[in-house]
């Protein structure tokens, strides 16, 4: 028997694939399985963005390949939506770079920053990028609250100070997927002035900026003067623009750090397909009400969803950003574990849900339920549901 990789022994079990093969057993069945699991859009890309995909993709030079850190085009696109939006001035040369969605962006930040025995600082719970990126790169994980909070500050003077070797990076990711928290600019001040005092690098990811329901948009940590003196942030079109498979996102912030990712992108890839790139540049450049468009179709489906799996007998905390909700598990099956409620669930009211567990060891109690089915769909989610609750 051969020894598994070095890579791959660093990695748990994959958390999902239980609830995975179920829903792909069912559905072999024929069984109608309304999928609330995984964050993936459902609604249309705006026909502005795909219209201008169809117009480049004619075009024959726009086969070859493309630039690895984005077209300048495109880098010039997103420095202007960060100066719009938050009121932060970017250099599309240097500070500015592409990425295959704010995921792979992560992972090779990781590669381009970390050395072995790297100590990471990382929410738990968390999207799972924002630790293994790190793990994967040969990083040690230190897990921190995910709540942007005094507990978190005290939290992050404890390891800081009691750590060694000292602590290299912050990964901060608000609207949090997958406890929808949001963070306050007065949060983002005491993180920069801390992580300055102490020579830590802040990775923030804010891909979730344009999905808030309640008229108070999440900041950047960018715009805390002197943040980009230690920062790099990430964004995507995933779900501003409802373009996930596009697989477009970009890290801005501090100019080495960009130019490190960048180099270690240039040995790795050749940058989106170009007609990709040019209609992402519309989307930023072009019309902006799709985003309202987007961010309302995502409110209604939360009020449906809280609503709903309330009558059902299920209280589910209302989010007020992100695609999802973060819901405690009823207190008669909280035994079971995430993994197992999320299999019991599936198996009787083929409905899926994304276990807890899977964003970290504080994930537990918890499953998190995407926004990406209609309304309609919702609503008969929550009568299986009821049933299932009633029954049991």
């Amino acid at each position: 028997m051969k020894e598994e990789f070095h890579r791959i022994k660093q990695l748990p079990p994959y958390v999902f694939e239980g609830v995975n093969q179920l829903k792909a057993k069912y559905r072999t069945k024929g069984d109608d399985i309304i999928d609330l699991g995984m964050g993936n859009p459902d609604m249309p890309t705006p026909n502005h963005i795909t219209e201008k995909l169809i117009e480049t993709v004619k075009k024959p030079k726009t086969n070859r390949y493309s630039a690895s850190k984005g077209i300048i085009g495109l880098r010039k696109a997103q420095a202007a939506y960060y100066q719009r939006r938050f009121g932060v001035k970017l250099n599309p040369e240097t500070e500015v770079v592409a990425t295959l969605g704010s995921k792979e962006g992560f992972a090779n930040i990781a590669q381009a920053i970390t050395k072995p025995g790297d100590i990471i600082l990382a929410p738990n719970p968390t999207y799972p990028i924002h630790q293994f990126g790190f793990i994967m790169s040969g990083g040690i994980i230190r897990n921190m609250p995910a709540s942007p909070d005094e507990k978190f500050m005290i939290s992050l003077e404890n390891e800081v100070c009691n750590s060694y070797p000292k602590p290299k990076v912050l990964v901060l990711n608000y609207p949090s997927n997958p406890t929808c928290m949001s963070a306050t600019l007065d949060f983002y001040k005491d993180i920069i002035s801390f992580s300055k005092k102490h020579e830590l690098i802040v990775l923030s990811d804010l891909a979730y900026a344009e999905i808030y329901f309640e008229n108070n948009p999440p900041p950047s940590i960018l715009q805390v003067q002197g943040a980009k003196n230690i920062a790099v942030e990430f964004t995507s079109l995933s779900k501003t623009y409802s373009m996930p498979g596009w697989r477009m996102g970009f890290a801005v912030g501090n100019e080495r750090i960009i130019s490190a990712l960048t180099r270690v992108k240039s040995y790795l890839d050749y940058g989106a397909f170009t007609p990709i790139q040019v209609a992402s540049a519309a989307a930023l450049n072009g019309p902006q009400d799709c985003i309202e468009d987007i961010r309302q179709a995502y409110k209604k489906r939360r009020d449906v969803l809280v609503s709903s799996f309330g009558r059902a007998g299920w209280v589910v905390p209302s989010p007020d950003s992100t695609m999802f909700a973060w819901a405690p598990i009823p207190d008669k099956y909280k035994e079971l574990g995430s993994l197992e409620y999320s299999k019991l669930l599936l198996q009787n009211t083929k409905v899926a849900v994304a276990p807890g567990i899977g964003f970290g060891a504080d994930g537990e109690g918890f499953v998190r339920i995407a926004l990406v089915e209609n309304e309609h769909r919702i609503r008969q989610a929550a009568k299986n549901i009821k049933k299932f609750l009633l029954n049991k």
